[in-house]
């Protein structure tokens, strides 16, 4: 089992001198601990989150304070984006790192972030696939033809070129039919439990790999990276009281995180229906269910059963979401209990792909 950080939120309404330490301080600590990789997403117009509108440019600066750490996007919003100017951005990443460069692509969410693209909401999804087969004849070397802004035909050709000979790609998924779409396409799979149970994403795993067979691709091959909420401690009652405030919060900015948590009490209810008792109680029960089965918030011996669950699900890297706990030093102190978790769990290895492809 593979291990890395991925970072979702950070208040960026407030400019301070020390935005980013919690980024830089964590991605050194993970360089050096032998983890796998460092995730940084695309949101635009959240104050939580908006620390985090340019992963490219998160990448740029995290490749001059790492040196053998992966440097990937969780993930682009393709979309938004012209293909041209995401490959010249991360074959940039890709030299600065030394070939340490990994895209993650996604079609977007709200529709407030589509004031970037010049396309319909609606479209999100066809348009990122068109956007990826362009960017991986970009990040190739091949001539792509765009139209300019008088409507000629210029075929493009970019620089510089990745050092890598072919950059790894994912895509975020949560339908059945976007995990079937990587499979036939060849690539990884970003995923998480956000609004999903294990047991709802795991039938999805074995209808990525029977894709991967079905269309010619090695099931072994592909790789499955899934986003789970992380905090580690030495004591469980410890990690709870640390953890019970600063989640609470960030639940109250995540709406359908909120709307799951009620549908796991059994409540038919909107979050905006509760009185602000009712909706506190309805987040300090939904801390305790989401350490049972949801989270890696625990002690690395806690935590171990849903490293096997996982495993056992066909995940083949866990991505830590650690920045939902926003105190730098309670962050940086569990680090070290989750690289203990990462090396007592080196040698699990996922449900056999045979098993999951036919």
């Amino acid at each position: 089992m593979k291990f890395s950080l991925f970072y979702f939120d950070g208040d960026g309404s407030r400019p301070r001198a020390d935005s980013y330490r919690l980024l830089i301080d964590s991605a050194r600590f993970a360089d050096a601990n032998g983890l796998e990789a460092l995730w940084a997403p695309e949101r635009h117009f959240h104050a939580f989150g908006g620390l985090y509108p340019n992963p490219a440019m998160i990448h740029a600066a995290l490749a001059m304070v790492t040196e053998r750490i992966q440097l990937r996007s969780g993930s682009v919003v393709l979309p938004l984006h012209h293909p041209v100017r995401v490959a010249e951005d991360w074959a940039m990443v890709d030299n600065l790192s030394g070939g340490r460069a990994g895209i993650a692509i996604a079609s977007g969410w709200t529709m407030d972030e589509f004031v970037l693209s010049r396309e319909p909401h609606g479209s999100r999804r066809s348009l990122m696939w068109r956007s990826y087969d362009q960017l991986v004849k970009l990040l190739a070397g091949e001539a792509v033809s765009f139209e300019d802004a008088e409507g000629n035909v210029v075929a493009a050709r970019t620089l510089p070129r990745p050092l890598q000979p072919q950059i790894p790609f994912w895509v975020a998924c949560q339908s059945t039919e976007s995990f079937v779409e990587a499979g036939r396409r060849g690539i990884n799979v970003l995923t998480s439990l956000l609004g999903e149970t294990l047991d709802e994403v795991t039938p999805k795993i074995r209808a990525y790999r029977a894709s991967l067979a079905r269309h010619g691709h090695d099931p072994e091959a592909g790789t499955v990276s899934l986003m789970i909420h992380t905090f580690l401690g030495s004591d469980v009652d410890q990690v709870k009281a640390d953890v019970i405030g600063p989640f609470a919060d960030y639940l109250k900015t995540h709406y359908d995180l909120l709307q799951s948590l009620a549908r796991g009490m059994g409540l038919d209810l909107r979050p905006e229906d509760f009185s602000g008792d009712d909706l506190d109680s309805l987040l300090r029960f939904g801390v305790e269910g989401f350490m049972n089965g949801r989270s890696l918030i625990g002690t690395p011996q806690s935590c171990r059963p849903m490293v096997d669950n996982l495993a056992r699900a066909g995940v083949d890297e866990i991505a830590c979401l650690i920045d939902f706990v926003q105190d730098h030093d309670l962050v940086m102190a569990g680090l070290p209990h989750l690289a203990r978790l990462a090396a007592d769990t080196a040698s699990i290895r996922p449900a056999a792909r045979a098993a999951v492809a036919v």
